[in-house]
This record gives C-alpha cells, structure tokens and sequence, in this order.
C-alpha cells in the first residue's frame, strides 16, 4: 500500500498467449469468431462404452454389503425354524410315549390281565388247577403243593469238581 494514495499498487502479470488465433480475430469474450473451421475428428471406430461403470460398481457394492447385512439374521432364522421343527418331532414323539404307558397302565390295572401274568411269569396256579412244568425235556406235572418237591435242584458241586467237569464237557 502506498502511503500518500492509500491504494494497492497494481502488479501486471503476464498472460500466456492463445495459440492458433489470427491478426484479424478479436479476443473479445462477447464477440463470435466467423473464421473459425470446425474441426474434425478422424473417422475412427466409436469409443466403446466401459465394462463397469462407476454406478453399477456402486450398485454391486451396495447389493453385496445388503447380502452380508442379511446373511446372519436369515442364517439365525432358518436355524430356529430347524429347531422348532425338531422340537415339534420330539414333543410328538414324547405324546406317543406318554399314550403308551397310559396304555400299559391300563392294561395293569386289569385284573384279568394281572392274573394271566402271574401264571405266565411266576406259575402262579389256583386251586384246583393242574401245573405242567418241562425241565430238560421231560414234563413233571404234579399239585401245585408237591411241584416244589420234584423239581428240586441237585446239591451244588464243589469249586474243584466244577472245573474238572467243565475241562471234561469241553474235551468232548
């Protein structure tokens, strides 16, 4: 700033000159240059269109990061829906467990049928009954007091004469 003026003093600068303009052209912004030819660009093949765009990278990025965003709540879903379908088939299966003890109790609770397993298992007999037992082929029948009488065991042997026995039946 100058001290009298109180003003800026200007600083020129030099402009680069435009190329390719005539003596007679003007450099005016306003004015339209009438001897200006078009220009021409040599008859080449027409520029190929790229292969990925900046919008369709940005499509695919965002689809993948929509992908991976969903891939963990869809992966949790279908997980539960696998486990409801499993503990859908173990509550059924438990159902018809349950419908058959309640079967079984039934049956137990009849006394026909508590009858018939006692004579079947423990060869329980009434009185007045006949008893037929087969032991080793060869029936035994008797009363149901004197059964016990004839179907007694031998006495055991002793531990040595059990191994010579069992040495023998094997060498046969």
């Amino acid at each position: 700033m100058s001290r009298a003026t109180g003003r800026v003093p200007r600083v020129h600068s030099t402009r680069p000159v435009r190329t390719g303009l005539r003596s007679g052209a003007s450099s005016r912004p306003g004015q339209r240059r009438t001897d200006r030819r078009p220009e021409r660009r040599p008859a080449a093949a027409p520029r190929r269109r790229p292969l990925f765009t900046g919008r369709g990278v940005v499509l695919v990025g965002l689809v993948l990061l929509l992908a991976l965003t969903l891939a963990g709540p869809v992966r949790q879903y279908l997980a539960g829906q696998a486990e409801l379908a499993r503990l859908a088939a173990e509550g059924e299966e438990l159902d018809q467990r349950a419908a058959d003890l309640q079967a079984e109790l039934d049956r137990q609770s009849d006394p026909a049928y508590t009858e018939r397993q006692a004579r079947e298992r423990l060869a329980y007999v009434l009185p007045g009954d006949r008893l037929v037992i087969v032991v080793d082929g060869e029936a035994v029948e008797g009363d149901a007091g004197t059964l016990a009488e004839a179907t007694e065991e031998p006495e055991p042997l002793s531990w040595y004469e059990g191994l010579m026995e069992s040495v023998a039946d094997a060498d046969r």
